[in-house]
């Protein structure tokens, strides 16, 4: 008898499968004429308590199958195992809304893609960032694998929104390099829905020019685990219920050791990464006396410890031409250290006052303590290599000697606050509004002491002297009204406002946005969307502070309208169904606050005293190649550039002297990426969908470049562009034994990979080093990101 079953019931453990034997999760299972009732689990799987000595009808109910009765009469304390096989519903099925109101359907809304948790947790990748499965969608780029960061259509990293049960996430302010980072805060184990918009969102989601990546934690029902381990760290993630449902929990560490990924960068050296973190996710339905959900508190906890440690020994790199190579040696003394350390906690409570009427209020605090240490020496030595005979591959002739010096003692403490109330109220079954508003509380603090310079042929020339202490408390208020209505069962319009005031600079914004949608009435798997909106992000503490450490109190927001048409078309190919998603769209800046690009640390101007644009268009392809596993393909043309008031560059004349200076007018933008293409594949063999493969394929045109403190080249130069192949091999070992078996010992299963990164060796730049010769001339001579490295990984599931 099963631990807890009283002697006055029976036991039914379960399955529920459709005619191809797979499992339907979320099937309603329910005793006939009682109260009793549970659904399954994504393994088709339930258990239910039934009342024993009598006959009683099990009933089953699936969308779009046919409802399954089946009759039981068991002995006190009796289990059984059975096995529901459900035939699907050609009548549900005809009837099925093609209007796509379901969730994961996005044809009513603008730039926006749903994905599916389960791939994102097999995707090959340094690290297993959650993040990278985004640079496989049009629109976003992201050229260094060692980085969670991304950019959406020309945008920066700064301009991306992140939401965690509708909890906005901040990411940390000091890291100048993609090693330095740690794990990103969403962890693929607690994730339920996915949902990413590229442009032209609601007036319901903040403050940000670029994108809005909006997350959903488990909300678990039944006892699940599992274990991931690999060569650069591993997880543990658990979640359960109470018996009553009315509790839930979920709990994820992680833990990442980047030693055996940074040992395949050019620069040899003592590399000591650690990065940990853990989070809780807890719900509690307090609903008494009242329909079940009417009263939810949700707490989302998280704490992350980041340390970064490298004692750089040397660096060998050989750049420029076959023809005429040139090798730059660096031999390192002293060491950097990077100190993150981040708790946020955030509370949510919901009530639904009427069937009309829901209302959330969300609380968040976070603390972020960042320090910066750096005492590094570089000696450096410019050669021009031999390209034949003897002596091929060896010095002939130095360019160039010196030595640079770099030190810093930063610390930055950052506490923030926010208290916020969400709405919704349901007009009637075509129409409701959403309105809200926030209120933020931020503090910061920072102790800036850096400098550096650099001796070369006994001229020594300080790069840079920065000492600072800084401080920044400020109020922000926003607030949002927005009204979505269906015109006909073809037709959605949402339109609404919003609106936001910083004590700080004293700014107010207003910013309306409009969105259209309609299905074609004569081919209903095609359907149009528009949007045009204003969209304001205030300056944070990053855009604020410029180059000498001073704070620019009178920075204002700078704004962006977004102007996006766009189709889906649903077809069959195949005997599958796939979805074409094109969009075109321009973006209009003012007030652009410009910024220098180098890895992944942005340098803010601090001045509103560009303007730019964003023009683009985007194409994705997703659905089933191969049965039973979604796939895309996905492609972006981007043009961006920035016209910066002030930007002058010198006029020669044709014996090469200096005559005047004009202004620059427009040129690229850091992020300027001409094309970008991405393809997320799966398969799997044919008569074992047990084994199967994982392809992530990203291509990027090169960006721009130039060397820093030159006005006159900034941006000037072409990058060179970025390749990148990931794969992986899996075997999934299922155990087999019935049910009640594998309750009792608790493994499901048993997910076996190997990982082969950058298969293609590319060698992918990410920064560049400037250094003189003797004649004056300057090289910039890159730093080169991870070559081919191997990762094997496991996930058990219990």
């Amino acid at each position: 008898m099963p631990l807890g079953v009283s002697a006055q019931q029976a036991t039914v453990l379960g399955r529920v499968l459709n005619q191809q034997r797979e499992p339907l999760e979320q099937a309603t299972v329910g005793l006939q004429g009682a109260a009793i009732g549970t659904q399954t689990n994504r393994l088709g799987e339930f258990i239910l308590q039934l009342p024993s000595q009598r006959p009683v009808v099990l009933v089953v109910r699936y969308l779009g199958y046919k409802e399954l009765q089946q009759t039981f009469t068991l002995h006190a304390g009796e289990s059984r195992t059975v096995e529901l096989i459900l035939e699907a519903d050609p009548q549900q099925l005809q009837t099925v809304d093609v209007r796509g109101k379901k969730e994961e359907d996005t044809r009513e809304q603008v730039s926006v893609t749903e994905l599916d948790p389960r791939d994102i947790r097999n995707l090959p990748s340094a690290y297993g960032d959650f993040n990278k499965i985004l640079v496989t969608l049009p629109g976003v780029s992201s050229n260094n694998e060692l980085s969670s960061t991304y950019s959406v259509r020309g945008g920066n990293y700064d301009e991306n929104l992140v939401y965690v049960n509708n909890i906005e996430i901040y990411r940390p302010f000091l890291i100048s390099a993609a090693q330095q980072e740690g794990l990103s805060f969403v962890n693929p184990d607690l994730v339920e829905n996915i949902s990413f918009s590229s442009g032209g969102w609601q007036p319901k989601y903040g403050d940000k020019l670029s994108s809005v990546l909006n997350i959903q934690y488990k909300q678990p029902k039944t006892f699940a685990a599992s274990v991931t381990g690999g060569l650069t760290g591993g997880s543990v993630h658990l979640e359960s219920a109470s018996e009553n449902k009315r509790v839930s929990y979920l709990l994820g560490v992680r833990h990442k050791n980047g030693q055996y990924i940074l040992q395949g960068l050019q620069t040899d050296g003592n590399y000591q990464p650690t990065f940990t973190d853990a989070q809780a996710y807890v719900s509690f339905d307090v609903s008494k006396g009242e329909p079940s959900g009417t009263t939810t508190i949700g707490i989302l906890s998280s704490y992350a410890k980041n340390n970064f440690m490298v004692e750089p020994e040397s660096q060998v790199t050989t750049f420029g031409t076959q023809q005429a190579p040139l090798r730059l040696s660096i031999a390192f003394d002293g060491k950097e250290t990077m100190e993150y350390s981040t708790f946020q906690t955030g509370v949510n409570v919901s009530h639904r006052f009427t069937a009309s009427y829901l209302a959330q209020l969300i609380l968040s605090g976070v603390q972020s303590r960042e320090r910066e240490f750096r005492d590094v020496e570089a000696g450096y030595r410019l050669c021009d290599v031999s390209t034949a005979g003897n002596n091929f591959g060896e010095c002939l002739q130095e360019r160039g000697i010196g030595s640079e010096f770099n030190h810093a003692r930063n610390a930055l403490l950052a506490q923030m606050l926010t208290a916020e109330l969400r709405n919704t109220l349901q007009l009637s079954q075509r129409s409701h509004v959403q309105f809200g508003a926030k209120l933020g509380i931020e503090n910061i603090t920072d102790e800036l002491r850096e400098y550096s310079f650099m001796d070369s042929a006994d001229f020594v020339n300080q790069k840079n002297f920065l000492t600072s202490d800084l401080e920044l408390n400020s109020l922000r208020y926003s607030g949002y009204v927005q009204h979505t209505f269906e015109l006909d069962s073809l037709k959605t319009l949402t339109y609404g406002v919003r609106a936001t005031y910083w004590d700080f600079n004293g700014e107010l914004n207003i910013s309306p946005r409009v969105q259209y949608s309609f299905i074609t009435r004569k081919n209903p798997n095609l359907s149009f969307k528009a949007a045009l909106g204003v969209y304001y992000q205030p300056p944070f503490y990053r855009e604020l502070r410029n180059f000498k450490g001073e704070i620019n109190q009178e920075l204002k927001a700078q704004r962006s309208i977004h102007a996006i048409v766009g189709s889906d078309y649903l077809f069959e190919a195949w005997g599958r169904d796939f979805k074409l998603t094109t969009e075109a769209y321009y973006k209009a800046m003012t007030n652009v606050i410009p910024y220098d690009l180098d890895n992944v640390r942005l340098r803010y101007y601090a001045r509103n005293n560009a303007k730019a644009y964003a023009a683009g268009f985007d194409v994705r392809v997703n659905g089933e190649f191969i049965p039973g596993a979604e796939s895309w393909l996905s492609l972006g043309v981007l043009t961006t550039k920035e016209n910066v008031r002030g930007d002058s560059i010198a006029v020669f004349d044709a014996q090469g002297e200096v005559v005047g200076r004009k202004e620059q007018g427009y040129i690229r933008r850091p992020t300027d990426q001409l094309l970008n293409f991405g393809v997320f594949f799966q398969d799997h063999l044919p008569d074992n969908p047990t084994v199967r493969m994982y392809l992530n394929f990203v291509y990027g045109s090169g960006l721009p470049f130039g060397p820093p403190s030159q006005p006159d080249y900034r941006n000037a130069f072409d990058g060179k562009s970025y390749k990148r192949v990931d794969i992986g091999f899996s075997k999934v070992i299922i155990v087999e034994s019935d049910l009640v078996e594998r309750k009792k010992i608790g493994l499901e299963s048993l997910w076996i990979g190997l990982e082969i990164l950058n298969l293609i060796d590319a060698k992918n730049r990410v920064s560049y080093n400037y250094v003189n010769d003797i004649d004056g001339v300057t090289y910039a001579v890159p730093n080169y990101l991870t070559g081919r490295r191997l990762n094997l990984r496991f996930v058990a599931k219990f």
